[in-house]
């Protein structure tokens, strides 16, 4: 299975409900070290599968954001809307 079929044949649901398994079963403890890590790295990829489902759907509701075509489109929120930038 090459990494694309991977990222579709988990959807963001599935992949993020077996992600909250995997950091449930890190946090309680009692696995061996080799568990552990087959749990880590099943955790990152599941992260990314994640990040690329978001990163997709940010690339979609940007394209069908109407652009003003002056300054790069609609600020999102909290950018130049007079909301306070939490810079302090």
């Amino acid at each position: 299975m090459t990494e694309t079929d991977a990222e579709t044949a988990l959807g963001y649901e599935q992949a993020r409900d077996e992600l909250v398994e995997v950091v449930r079963r890190l946090e309680a403890g009692g696995a061996t070290l080799e568990e552990s890590l087959a749990l880590w790295e099943r955790g990152e990829e599941l992260a990314r599968i994640c990040r690329h489902w978001l990163e997709g759907a940010r690339a979609r509701l940007d394209a069908a954001r109407p652009s003003d075509g002056g300054d790069g489109g609609t600020p999102r929120p909290g950018e130049g809307d007079g909301a306070p930038s939490g810079d302090g």
